[in-house]
């Protein structure tokens, strides 16, 4: 399979999970950059980060038009996403890559029995 292709399935796939479930597409993007791209480390969470956000806006944008939430409802979080984007920029170039593997994997395990159990 040739690079491009591999691309192509991999923002597919991202896109579909961020579509259906409105975010989440890094837990299909991060392992398939490390194992069809090859990038390591640093590099692949970079990477991951800078293509889920397009994704995010294309996902809130459809569900902003299609749900209606109120904007009451949206600040809170939008608040604390933007602290936890900067405080988590601002650290990253300090976190080792085996703990930013750890705390991406418990995020992932908590989500996965989070979604099972709700």
């Amino acid at each position: 399979m040739t690079d491009k292709r591999k691309n192509q399935i991999a923002g597919i796939a991202g896109g579909l999970a961020s579509g259906l479930f409105g975010g989440g597409g890094g837990m299909v993007l991060l392992p398939l950059l490390v194992k069809w791209r090859g990038l390591e480390g640093k590099k692949s969470f970079a990477t991951c980060v800078a293509v889920i956000l397009p994704m995010c806006c294309a996902s809130a944008a459809v569900y902003l038009w299609q749900v209606r939430p109120g904007l009451s409802l949206l600040w809170p979080y939008l608040a604390g996403g933007i602290a936890g984007g900067i405080a988590g920029g601002l650290t990253f170039e300090k976190i080792p890559v085996r703990i930013l593997k750890i705390i991406f994997g418990l995020f992932l395990l908590y989500g996965g029995v989070r979604y099972l159990l709700w």
